[in-house]
């Protein structure tokens, strides 16, 4: 190979890099010992003429690419990047930049077609793996995204950021041993990476290591002092495992709000506090956070109601799983000649009776876990939903974010979060007039549809078992009163548990009934019990059994401790389904407020109390007063075979005046408005 020849190579290498002014530099040097030179003179004058429309060298267009992607003008960085790669097709970076424009643009297929031909013109630009997995990732397409994010640390396998992309990329797929190789291994290398504690702390808690996880989280929040997002998961898992000590200082005397840019997830502060305006706050922030690029869909309003309207429930809870449980008995009852019922499913779990059974009871089900966002909003408005209805809202694995670019004309908050989402593009919230008095309706964004009674759906139908254990094989007194709490570990907190331990202490041979969560929540629970003077073994764990089990063996209790900030939702109503009374104090937001709600809608009243002294009234009453509870239960079971809350048809049936009155005024061309069922 002559000199010339090894000059072009080392040139075009440096040409796809971009680096065109070093490889005119090579030319221009090769020229000063060969003057006549011809293909070095065309070479260079060819490299000089790869420039972008505006004038610039190659290299400084790449630049100016990059600074209008950071400034956010994606238009203009799409525009002098289409014109770089005409002019150098062959420059690995040009593609990587153009993609990179495309896809903070939101546009996910032309981000994917530039960024292939980026890696396809070089493969070994980590850059370019990196991006086109991120691509790869808004589309769902998870085992693309891993591979090219194995492909970028493969090029430098000591980068401590690309390491905790595998990780990320691996919990989204649920592989979480591996996630956490990834995670120790970044953090190896980069021991201030607060993303990496972050996702160890994801993992560690999936995998049920909950103090573990806390302490990750804790790691990240000190980490990152500012951030609101990292202090609020430090908090709720500290509630998971109910861990009650004293807040470090740097952690005290904090009201995590958040800021937009700098939000928290509202689920995760349910249970820091009862102010449901507070609530509204970090939802309208976080809302701010999900804003996609403004899109001008048009939906187009019929002259007259459609013979079915079109409903699409969202949720990634289509399974064995409580919503489903509580929506069995309306998706069973829906008039399918006047709704054409879809289910979108973006859950993993994809098997289990319940999601056998729902296939058989709706018009659709669409599984579309695999999907991207951009692909299930388009699948949406293809099939010309009229009310899109997110079940999910910000609890655990929901995608609010598909409602942002609007899939339907009317869209509604139901039954899965119990708030605000505090959304410009939710239209309705489901509720009633227990769980929103007036008091507090300026603390909820959406319009609200007023259900009669109870907001919380029920199945009228369910079945289970007859529980043939004795109450000593469940480790309970075969006759001492049984308290218990089945609501989830992290509602728990030091005010409701001062009560139930002055309870104990004043019932001879009670005990108090609570799911085991982990080994740390039990740990502490026990260890609170005997700061209160209360022998530890008074607690009694419940491990966990399938639902059905579970709900039979509701009858060794004689009465449900709710707790406050963050009551028993669909656990108050199992709990009265199998004849367990139940006895609440209502806060002031949402879900401080749903056993309420579900007492009422049972005809139990009596049971609500009106401060936290009428609660402890209430409860140690029946406990010693052993006729009385034994009557309270009696009366439990006659209610539930008549009171509103377990009549599923009427509740259909209202829940349906609902959704027809929210079209009503769509069709009307009126704007979202109250409607209220109970007085229609």
């Amino acid at each position: 190979m002559s000199s010339f020849d090894q000059l072009s190579k080392r040139a075009r290498k440096l040409e796809k890099q971009g680096q065109i002014e070093e490889a005119i530099k090579l030319y221009e040097l090769f020229l000063q010992d060969f003057p006549k030179n011809a293909r070095a003179k065309a070479a260079i004058e060819k490299l000089r003429d790869a420039a972008s429309g505006t004038g610039m060298s190659a290299q400084k267009a790449l630049v100016k690419v990059s600074q209008l992607i950071e400034q956010g003008a994606f238009a203009n960085a799409i525009e002098l990047a289409k014109k770089l790669v005409e002019s150098a097709p062959g420059n690995a970076q040009a593609w990587n930049l153009f993609g990179l424009a495309y896809f903070k643009a939101q546009n996910l297929i032309d981000a994917e077609k530039c960024l292939r031909k980026a890696v396809e013109l070089d493969k070994n630009l980590a850059a370019a793996w990196i991006n086109i997995a991120t691509v790869f990732s808004g589309q769902k397409k998870l085992d693309l995204a891993l591979q090219a994010f194995q492909n970028a640390s493969y090029l430098e396998p000591k980068n401590a950021r690309f390491l905790n992309n595998i990780a990320t990329t691996l919990i989204g797929m649920r592989r979480f041993d591996e996630a956490e190789k990834f995670c120790v291994q970044a953090i190896h290398f980069d021991q201030n990476m607060y993303d990496a504690y972050h996702n160890l702390g994801v993992v560690l808690y999936q995998k049920n290591k909950r103090a573990a996880a806390k302490q990750a989280f804790e790691k990240v929040a000190k980490l990152r002092p500012d951030s609101m997002s990292a202090l609020s998961d430090f908090l709720y898992l500290r509630a998971q495992i109910c861990d009650w000590s004293e807040l470090a200082p740097e952690f005290q005397n904090v009201k995590a709000i958040g800021k937009p840019g700098n939000s928290v997830s509202p689920f995760s502060l349910l249970h820091f506090e009862d102010d449901p305006y507070a609530q509204k706050k970090r939802s309208e922030n976080y809302a701010h956070e999900l804003a996609v690029t403004k899109v001008n869909v048009q939906f187009p309003r019929p002259a007259s109601r459609p013979e079915r309207l079109k409903i699409g429930y969202f949720s990634a809870d289509f399974h064995n799983h409580a919503t489903l449980s509580l929506m069995m008995g309306l998706f069973s009852d829906h008039d399918k000649s006047r709704f054409e019922i879809h289910t979108y499913s973006y859950g993993g779990v994809t098997e289990g009776w319940r999601r056998n059974q729902l296939q058989q009871m709706v018009d659709h089900n669409w599984d579309v876990q695999n999907a991207s966002d951009a692909e299930i909003v388009q699948h949406a408005r293809d099939q010309g939903i009229d009310i899109a209805i997110d079940l999910k809202g910000y609890t655990q694995n929901g995608r609010p974010r598909l409602f942002a670019p609007r899939m339907a004309p009317i869209q509604i908050n139901y039954v899965g979060y119990p708030g605000t989402l505090g959304a410009d593009f939710i239209d309705y919230l489901i509720a009633d007039h227990t769980i929103i008095p007036d008091d507090y309706k300026s603390a909820y964004s959406e319009k609200i549809i007023y259900m009669p009674h109870c907001y919380q759906p029920n199945d009228g139908g369910r079945e289970f078992p007859e529980n043939t254990q004795t109450r000593t094989e469940l480790g309970l007194p075969e006759n001492g009163f049984v308290f218990c709490s089945f609501n989830a570990n992290y509602k728990i907190s030091p005010r409701e548990f001062d009560i139930w331990m002055r309870l104990l202490s004043k019932v001879d041979s009670s005990v108090l009934w609570l799911f085991e969560g982990s080994e740390d929540v039990m740990t502490n629970l026990r260890k609170e019990a005997a700061l209160r003077g209360v022998d530890p073994d008074r607690i009694v764990f419940a491990g966990f059994l399938p639902e059905a089990e579970h709900l039979a063996r509701h009858k060794h209790a004689d009465l449900f401790l709710d707790t406050f900030n963050v009551n028993a939702h669909t656990t108050a109503s199992d709990a009265l389904w199998t004849g367990l009374p139940l006895v609440t104090l209502p806060g002031k937001q949402f879900a401080a407020r749903v056993a309420a709600s579900v007492l009422k809608a049972a005809n139990l009243p009596e049971l609500i109390a009106k401060s936290e002294e009428d609660y402890e009234a209430i409860a140690l009453d029946l406990a010693l007063h052993r006729e009385k509870a034994t009557a309270m239960k009696a009366r439990v079971k006659e209610n539930i075979k008549a009171c509103p809350l377990f009549d599923t048809k009427s509740y259909t049936l209202d829940l349906e005046r609902g959704y027809d009155a929210a079209y009503d005024r769509y069709l009307a061309g009126k704007a979202p408005a109250d409607i209220d069922l109970v007085s229609s």
